[in-house]
């Protein structure tokens, strides 16, 4: 079957699950569900939360429309339940948010971490090369996730990965490149986390004087703030820069990264000197200014860097710090002679 989808193929996909949605949000507002609102609140329940995601799913199982797009229609159809019908008729939907929701939601993170560990089996060409987590999460939620919702699944994933899960000492390569030991960016982060922790624990104290759930509030989210710089910190630690396979892979930890091919560099100059950024100048620092670089690279054309939550900036100069910038000149200028 052709996998590339005709606009009439998609309008059925769609359209036909939208439409019966319609058609159970007309009937909740009829007069028949007013005389009958329990029996019609349970058929508009199962038809919401089964009928439409399975009809959806047949649609799609042979197409390239990822599976896990089913998702959605549930959540949408958890959402229209609990607006149309009336409290005392959502019994059948309490159960399925309490019960069927989250082993549906298990699932999909289990089978993202399936798919990423075959993934990594995959990529690895040989016991002794590293893998990097962050690229094969991505290749691997881009098959199985829809495009929109893969940069915000890849980043949260990531930070827990990276913040909680990977605590193994990293071996670099001849051929890879640490950019955070001379850097000044690590003290950076690790003071900002100790003031968010310092803070969270004052502000809670006062907050809770006035307002209990504003307190706890505020201190969720100083705690997801610390936990994400955690996961950012020591992601640097284990995405370091690479050249590997004619090109030049570039990485600040899990915030910023490019890659460029190698015959698209003009330059490679060893410098720490002020630089004015700009649309065609960039750095790879996330923190831009705020940390120095000893490095400037030039390219013959523009190229792009992708940041957080998948921001593509582009670039024809990129200014970056890395810890042996002689030696990893040299590489750059050695591979271009070859």
């Amino acid at each position: 079957m052709n996998k590339t989808l005709s606009l009439q193929k998609r309008l059925i996909i769609f359209g036909f699950p939208m439409l019966i949605i319609g058609l159970m949000i007309m009937i909740s507002k009829s007069t028949v569900f007013d005389k009958h609102p329990m029996s019609l609140s349970t058929g508009i329940t199962f038809d919401l939360l089964l009928t439409v995601p399975l009809i959806y799913f047949l649609l799609i199982r042979k197409t390239s429309i990822p599976k896990t797009t089913v998702v959605p229609f549930l959540i949408i159809g958890i959402v229209i339940c609990s607006i149309i019908l009336p409290a005392q008729n959502q019994h059948y939907l309490n159960l399925f948010k309490t019960w069927v929701f989250p082993i549906v939601e298990l699932s999909i993170v289990s089978y993202v971490i399936y798919n990423v560990s075959k993934a990594i089996k995959r990529y690895r060409l040989n016991k002794h090369e590293e893998i990097d987590f962050f690229t094969a999460l991505k290749n691997t939620c881009y098959e199985i996730l829809p495009k929109r919702l893969v940069i915000p699944v890849v980043t949260e994933i990531a930070v827990f990965y990276y913040g909680f899960i990977n605590w193994k000492r990293r071996k670099f390569n001849k051929n890879e490149f640490t950019y955070h030991k001379d850097s000044g960016t690590v003290a950076l982060l690790i003071v900002i986390i100790f003031i968010i922790a310092i803070e969270t624990i004052v502000l809670h104290v006062l907050l809770q004087k006035w307002n209990v759930t504003v307190a706890w509030g505020l201190t969720f989210l100083s705690i997801y703030s610390g936990i994400q710089l955690l996961g950012f910190l020591k992601s640097i630690y284990k995405r370091p820069i690479s050249i590997k396979n004619e090109k030049l892979f570039l990485r600040y930890g899990i915030m910023n990264e490019t890659t460029i091919d190698l015959k698209d560099i003009e330059s490679v100059e060893i410098s720490s000197k002020d630089i004015e950024l700009n649309k065609e100048t960039r750095k790879l620092s996330f923190l831009g200014e705020l940390e120095n670089h000893n490095v400037i690279i030039r390219l013959k054309e523009e190229n792009e860097l992708t940041g957080l939550y998948g921001i593509k900036r582009k670039y024809k100069n990129l200014a970056l710090h890395v810890d042996k910038k002689n030696e990893f000149r040299n590489q750059i200028n050695n591979a271009l002679q070859h």
